[in-house]
Protein backbone atom coordinates (compact mmCIF):
# COMPACT_ATOMS: atom_id res chain seq x y z
CA UNK A 1 0.00 0.00 0.00
CA UNK A 2 1.02 3.57 -0.63
CA UNK A 3 0.26 7.00 0.79
CA UNK A 4 -0.44 9.85 -1.65
CA UNK A 5 -0.07 13.47 -0.59
CA UNK A 6 -2.46 15.40 -2.81
CA UNK A 7 -1.87 18.92 -4.10
CA UNK A 8 -4.35 21.71 -4.65
CA UNK A 9 -7.25 22.90 -2.54
CA UNK A 10 -9.94 20.88 -0.81
CA UNK A 11 -12.18 21.13 -3.86
CA UNK A 12 -9.45 19.56 -6.00
CA UNK A 13 -9.20 16.27 -4.10
CA UNK A 14 -11.53 14.12 -6.21
CA UNK A 15 -9.88 15.53 -9.32
CA UNK A 16 -6.39 14.83 -7.93
CA UNK A 17 -7.30 11.27 -6.92
CA UNK A 18 -8.65 10.47 -10.37
CA UNK A 19 -5.55 11.89 -12.07
CA UNK A 20 -3.35 9.66 -9.91
CA UNK A 21 -5.59 6.65 -10.48
CA UNK A 22 -5.53 7.02 -14.26
CA UNK A 23 -1.87 7.92 -14.72
CA UNK A 24 0.17 6.26 -11.96
CA UNK A 25 -1.77 4.30 -9.34
CA UNK A 26 -4.50 1.75 -8.74
CA UNK A 27 -7.39 1.68 -6.29
CA UNK A 28 -6.86 5.25 -5.12
CA UNK A 29 -9.02 6.08 -2.09
CA UNK A 30 -9.20 9.42 -0.29
CA UNK A 31 -8.87 8.85 3.46
CA UNK A 32 -8.48 12.36 4.94
CA UNK A 33 -8.04 15.96 3.77
CA UNK A 34 -5.14 16.01 1.31
CA UNK A 35 -4.36 12.30 1.74
CA UNK A 36 -5.18 9.15 -0.19
CA UNK A 37 -4.04 5.55 -0.29
CA UNK A 38 -3.37 3.35 -3.32
CA UNK A 39 -2.98 -0.37 -3.67
CA UNK A 40 -0.29 -0.06 -6.33
CA UNK A 41 1.78 2.76 -7.86
CA UNK A 42 3.94 2.98 -10.97
CA UNK A 43 6.65 4.95 -9.23
CA UNK A 44 8.32 6.00 -12.48
CA UNK A 45 5.10 7.84 -13.41
CA UNK A 46 4.83 9.87 -10.20
CA UNK A 47 7.22 12.67 -11.35
CA UNK A 48 4.84 13.45 -14.23
CA UNK A 49 1.75 13.91 -12.05
CA UNK A 50 0.33 17.38 -11.43
CA UNK A 51 -1.89 17.02 -8.37
CA UNK A 52 0.05 14.45 -6.32
CA UNK A 53 3.01 15.90 -4.43
CA UNK A 54 4.57 12.75 -3.02
CA UNK A 55 4.07 9.00 -2.77
CA UNK A 56 5.29 6.95 0.20
CA UNK A 57 5.42 3.22 0.88
CA UNK A 58 2.91 2.92 3.68
CA UNK A 59 4.11 1.50 6.99
CA UNK A 60 0.72 1.93 8.60
CA UNK A 61 -2.27 4.05 9.51
CA UNK A 62 -3.37 5.21 12.92
CA UNK A 63 -5.26 8.00 14.62
CA UNK A 64 -3.85 11.53 14.49
CA UNK A 65 -1.76 11.56 17.66
CA UNK A 66 1.98 11.51 18.14
CA UNK A 67 1.78 8.68 20.68
CA UNK A 68 -0.11 6.47 18.24
CA UNK A 69 2.36 7.22 15.45
CA UNK A 70 5.24 6.35 17.79
CA UNK A 71 3.58 3.07 18.77
CA UNK A 72 3.02 2.23 15.10
CA UNK A 73 6.67 2.85 14.24
CA UNK A 74 7.93 0.89 17.26
CA UNK A 75 5.87 -2.12 16.14
CA UNK A 76 6.79 -1.89 12.44
CA UNK A 77 9.19 -4.28 10.78
CA UNK A 78 12.02 -2.20 9.30
CA UNK A 79 14.77 -3.72 7.19
CA UNK A 80 16.39 -0.44 6.14
CA UNK A 81 19.69 0.88 7.46
CA UNK A 82 21.63 4.12 7.22
CA UNK A 83 20.69 7.75 7.79
CA UNK A 84 17.16 9.10 8.10
CA UNK A 85 15.13 12.29 8.28
CA UNK A 86 11.60 12.43 9.68
CA UNK A 87 9.26 14.94 8.03
CA UNK A 88 5.85 15.51 9.62
CA UNK A 89 2.93 17.42 8.10
CA UNK A 90 -0.29 18.70 9.58
CA UNK A 91 -2.26 18.80 6.33
CA UNK A 92 -4.21 22.05 6.07
CA UNK A 93 -3.88 22.38 9.88
CA UNK A 94 -6.75 19.91 10.29
CA UNK A 95 -5.21 17.86 13.13
CA UNK A 96 -4.55 18.83 16.74
CA UNK A 97 -0.89 17.81 16.74
CA UNK A 98 2.63 19.25 16.94
CA UNK A 99 4.71 18.29 13.92
CA UNK A 100 7.93 19.27 15.72
CA UNK A 101 7.09 16.85 18.53
CA UNK A 102 6.26 14.13 16.01
CA UNK A 103 9.56 14.55 14.20
CA UNK A 104 11.54 14.49 17.45
CA UNK A 105 9.82 11.46 18.98
CA UNK A 106 9.67 9.34 15.82
CA UNK A 107 13.26 10.26 15.06
CA UNK A 108 14.18 8.99 18.53
CA UNK A 109 12.52 5.65 17.75
CA UNK A 110 14.59 5.29 14.59
CA UNK A 111 17.83 6.29 16.36
CA UNK A 112 17.12 3.59 18.96
CA UNK A 113 16.82 1.13 16.07
CA UNK A 114 20.26 1.99 14.69
CA UNK A 115 19.62 4.86 12.27
CA UNK A 116 21.66 8.04 12.21
CA UNK A 117 19.99 11.40 11.62
CA UNK A 118 20.79 13.43 8.49
CA UNK A 119 18.37 16.23 7.76
CA UNK A 120 20.17 17.42 4.61
CA UNK A 121 20.86 14.29 2.56
CA UNK A 122 19.40 11.22 4.28
CA UNK A 123 19.38 7.71 2.87
CA UNK A 124 15.71 7.45 3.83
CA UNK A 125 12.92 9.92 4.57
CA UNK A 126 10.03 8.98 6.81
CA UNK A 127 6.81 10.89 6.03
CA UNK A 128 4.34 11.31 8.89
CA UNK A 129 1.13 12.91 7.62
CA UNK A 130 -1.60 14.02 10.03
CA UNK A 131 -4.97 15.10 8.65
CA UNK A 132 -8.22 15.39 10.56
CA UNK A 133 -8.30 12.21 12.69
CA UNK A 134 -5.91 10.14 10.54
CA UNK A 135 -2.14 9.64 10.51
CA UNK A 136 -0.33 7.88 7.66
CA UNK A 137 3.31 6.86 8.14
CA UNK A 138 5.54 5.73 5.30
CA UNK A 139 8.89 5.85 3.52
CA UNK A 140 9.00 8.36 0.70
CA UNK A 141 9.23 6.58 -2.64
CA UNK A 142 8.70 9.23 -5.34
CA UNK A 143 7.92 12.93 -5.79
CA UNK A 144 6.43 14.92 -8.61
CA UNK A 145 8.57 17.24 -10.71
CA UNK A 146 6.87 20.54 -9.89
CA UNK A 147 8.74 22.75 -12.38
CA UNK A 148 5.48 24.13 -13.78
CA UNK A 149 6.43 27.71 -12.96
CA UNK A 150 9.35 27.53 -15.36
CA UNK A 151 6.85 27.09 -18.22
CA UNK A 152 4.59 30.06 -17.49
CA UNK A 153 2.47 30.87 -20.57
CA UNK A 154 3.80 34.45 -20.62
CA UNK A 155 7.36 33.13 -21.02
CA UNK A 156 6.64 31.14 -24.18
CA UNK A 157 7.94 32.37 -27.54
CA UNK A 158 4.31 32.69 -28.68
CA UNK A 159 1.76 33.90 -26.14
CA UNK A 160 -1.92 34.76 -26.26
CA UNK A 161 -4.10 35.83 -23.31
CA UNK A 162 -6.23 33.11 -21.76
CA UNK A 163 -3.60 30.39 -21.97
CA UNK A 164 -4.04 27.53 -19.49
CA UNK A 165 -1.70 27.08 -16.53
CA UNK A 166 0.85 24.28 -17.13
CA UNK A 167 -0.11 22.41 -13.94
CA UNK A 168 -3.73 22.12 -15.08
CA UNK A 169 -2.70 21.24 -18.63
CA UNK A 170 -0.53 18.40 -17.27
CA UNK A 171 -3.42 17.06 -15.21
CA UNK A 172 -5.81 17.07 -18.19
CA UNK A 173 -3.28 15.18 -20.32
CA UNK A 174 -2.86 12.60 -17.57
CA UNK A 175 -6.63 12.18 -17.22
CA UNK A 176 -7.01 11.66 -20.97
CA UNK A 177 -3.99 9.51 -21.78
CA UNK A 178 -2.86 8.16 -18.42
CA UNK A 179 -3.31 4.42 -19.06
CA UNK A 180 -1.41 4.67 -22.36
CA UNK A 181 1.46 6.87 -21.16
CA UNK A 182 4.26 7.29 -21.83
CA UNK A 183 3.96 5.47 -25.18
CA UNK A 184 0.89 7.41 -26.28
CA UNK A 185 -0.09 9.75 -29.08
CA UNK A 186 -2.10 12.71 -27.77
CA UNK A 187 -4.10 15.00 -30.04
CA UNK A 188 -5.36 18.51 -29.32
CA UNK A 189 -7.69 19.50 -32.20
CA UNK A 190 -7.99 23.12 -30.98
CA UNK A 191 -4.42 23.50 -29.85
CA UNK A 192 -4.20 27.29 -29.60
CA UNK A 193 -0.74 28.19 -28.29
CA UNK A 194 0.07 24.52 -27.62
CA UNK A 195 -0.02 24.44 -23.81
CA UNK A 196 -1.68 21.02 -23.59
CA UNK A 197 0.68 19.62 -26.21
CA UNK A 198 3.75 20.90 -24.38
CA UNK A 199 2.71 18.96 -21.28
CA UNK A 200 1.87 15.88 -23.35
CA UNK A 201 5.33 15.90 -24.87
CA UNK A 202 7.01 16.43 -21.50
CA UNK A 203 5.36 13.29 -20.08
CA UNK A 204 6.73 11.28 -23.01
CA UNK A 205 3.80 11.25 -25.43
CA UNK A 206 3.88 12.09 -29.13
CA UNK A 207 2.06 15.43 -29.27
CA UNK A 208 -0.11 16.17 -32.30
CA UNK A 209 -2.12 19.35 -32.73
CA UNK A 210 -4.33 21.18 -35.16
CA UNK A 211 -5.95 24.60 -35.18
CA UNK A 212 -8.22 26.33 -37.68
CA UNK A 213 -6.34 29.61 -37.36
CA UNK A 214 -3.00 29.75 -39.22
CA UNK A 215 -1.61 32.17 -36.61
CA UNK A 216 -2.32 29.70 -33.80
CA UNK A 217 -0.98 26.69 -35.69
CA UNK A 218 2.28 28.51 -36.44
CA UNK A 219 2.52 29.84 -32.87
CA UNK A 220 1.92 26.41 -31.36
CA UNK A 221 4.63 24.95 -33.57
CA UNK A 222 7.02 27.65 -32.38
CA UNK A 223 6.27 26.83 -28.75
CA UNK A 224 6.57 23.08 -29.23
CA UNK A 225 9.88 23.50 -31.00
CA UNK A 226 11.09 25.50 -28.01
CA UNK A 227 10.01 23.02 -25.30
CA UNK A 228 10.04 19.70 -27.18
CA UNK A 229 13.10 20.02 -29.38
CA UNK A 230 14.04 16.38 -28.78
CA UNK A 231 10.49 14.98 -28.84
CA UNK A 232 8.34 13.79 -31.74
CA UNK A 233 5.49 16.25 -32.35
CA UNK A 234 3.45 17.74 -35.17
CA UNK A 235 1.03 20.62 -35.75
CA UNK A 236 -1.21 21.17 -38.77
CA UNK A 237 -3.82 23.71 -39.75
CA UNK A 238 -7.19 21.97 -39.63
CA UNK A 239 -10.86 22.05 -38.70
CA UNK A 240 -11.65 20.19 -35.47
CA UNK A 241 -14.90 18.94 -37.04
CA UNK A 242 -13.03 17.39 -40.00
CA UNK A 243 -9.76 16.07 -38.66
CA UNK A 244 -7.14 14.92 -41.19
CA UNK A 245 -6.42 11.72 -39.23
CA UNK A 246 -7.41 8.09 -39.75
CA UNK A 247 -9.84 6.23 -37.51
CA UNK A 248 -8.15 5.20 -34.25
CA UNK A 249 -5.01 7.18 -35.10
CA UNK A 250 -4.34 8.44 -31.57
CA UNK A 251 -4.60 7.19 -27.99
CA UNK A 252 -6.31 10.22 -26.50
CA UNK A 253 -7.78 13.60 -27.38
CA UNK A 254 -7.65 16.56 -25.02
CA UNK A 255 -8.90 20.02 -25.87
CA UNK A 256 -9.97 23.33 -24.39
CA UNK A 257 -13.15 24.46 -26.15
CA UNK A 258 -13.77 28.16 -26.90
CA UNK A 259 -15.19 30.13 -23.99
CA UNK A 260 -17.78 32.86 -23.97
CA UNK A 261 -20.87 33.25 -26.12
CA UNK A 262 -19.38 33.81 -29.54
CA UNK A 263 -22.01 33.16 -32.21
CA UNK A 264 -19.54 31.85 -34.76
CA UNK A 265 -16.04 30.44 -34.36
CA UNK A 266 -14.03 29.51 -37.42
CA UNK A 267 -17.26 29.47 -39.40
CA UNK A 268 -19.18 27.28 -36.92
CA UNK A 269 -21.82 27.92 -34.34
CA UNK A 270 -20.27 27.06 -30.97
CA UNK A 271 -22.57 24.08 -30.34
CA UNK A 272 -21.87 22.69 -33.81
CA UNK A 273 -18.15 23.19 -33.35
CA UNK A 274 -17.97 21.39 -30.01
CA UNK A 275 -20.40 18.65 -31.05
CA UNK A 276 -18.51 18.07 -34.29
CA UNK A 277 -15.16 18.03 -32.50
CA UNK A 278 -16.48 15.48 -30.01
CA UNK A 279 -17.71 13.26 -32.85
CA UNK A 280 -14.34 13.45 -34.60
CA UNK A 281 -12.53 12.78 -31.33
CA UNK A 282 -14.62 9.61 -30.89
CA UNK A 283 -13.60 8.53 -34.39
CA UNK A 284 -9.86 8.90 -33.83
CA UNK A 285 -9.41 7.99 -30.12
CA UNK A 286 -10.86 5.84 -27.32
CA UNK A 287 -10.43 8.50 -24.61
CA UNK A 288 -10.94 12.24 -24.35
CA UNK A 289 -10.87 15.12 -21.91
CA UNK A 290 -12.87 18.20 -22.88
CA UNK A 291 -12.38 21.42 -20.93
CA UNK A 292 -15.01 24.13 -21.38
CA UNK A 293 -16.85 26.95 -19.66
CA UNK A 294 -20.12 24.96 -19.54
CA UNK A 295 -21.37 21.39 -19.53
CA UNK A 296 -21.29 19.52 -22.82
CA UNK A 297 -22.36 16.18 -21.32
CA UNK A 298 -25.37 15.73 -23.59
CA UNK A 299 -23.36 16.53 -26.71
CA UNK A 300 -20.64 14.11 -25.60
CA UNK A 301 -23.13 11.28 -25.21
CA UNK A 302 -24.67 12.07 -28.61
CA UNK A 303 -21.18 11.84 -30.12
CA UNK A 304 -20.68 8.34 -28.71
CA UNK A 305 -18.93 9.02 -25.43
CA UNK A 306 -19.56 7.81 -21.88
CA UNK A 307 -19.03 10.55 -19.30
CA UNK A 308 -16.78 8.89 -16.70
CA UNK A 309 -16.44 12.03 -14.60
CA UNK A 310 -17.37 15.70 -14.70
CA UNK A 311 -15.57 18.27 -12.53
CA UNK A 312 -16.39 21.94 -12.04
CA UNK A 313 -13.19 23.80 -11.22
CA UNK A 314 -13.30 27.49 -10.32
CA UNK A 315 -10.56 29.52 -11.99
CA UNK A 316 -11.72 32.93 -10.77
CA UNK A 317 -14.95 34.70 -9.89
CA UNK A 318 -16.29 34.76 -13.45
CA UNK A 319 -14.92 31.47 -14.81
CA UNK A 320 -15.64 27.88 -13.84
CA UNK A 321 -13.98 25.23 -15.97
CA UNK A 322 -16.04 22.13 -16.68
CA UNK A 323 -13.76 19.11 -17.12
CA UNK A 324 -15.37 16.19 -18.96
CA UNK A 325 -13.53 12.86 -18.66
CA UNK A 326 -14.82 10.72 -21.52
CA UNK A 327 -14.48 7.13 -22.70
CA UNK A 328 -15.73 5.86 -26.05
CA UNK A 329 -18.81 3.66 -25.80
Amino acid sequence: MYCLELAGEADDEAFAALEADRAAASAVTRVAPGLATARGVRLDCVPTLAYTRRVSELLGRTDASVSSAVALLEAASIERRGSVAVRARNVRATADVSTATAERELGGVLVDRGFSVDLDDPDHELRVCFADDVCLVGWIAAERDAAFGSRAPTDRPFFQPGSMAPMDARAYVNLAAGPALPDATVLDPMCGTGGLLIEAGLVGARAVGSDAQPKMAHGAAENLDHYLSETDWGVVRGDATELPFADGAVDAVVFDAPYGRQSKIAGHELADLVGGALAEAARVAPACVLVADRSWDDEAREAGWTVDAHFERRVHRSLVRHVHVLQRV
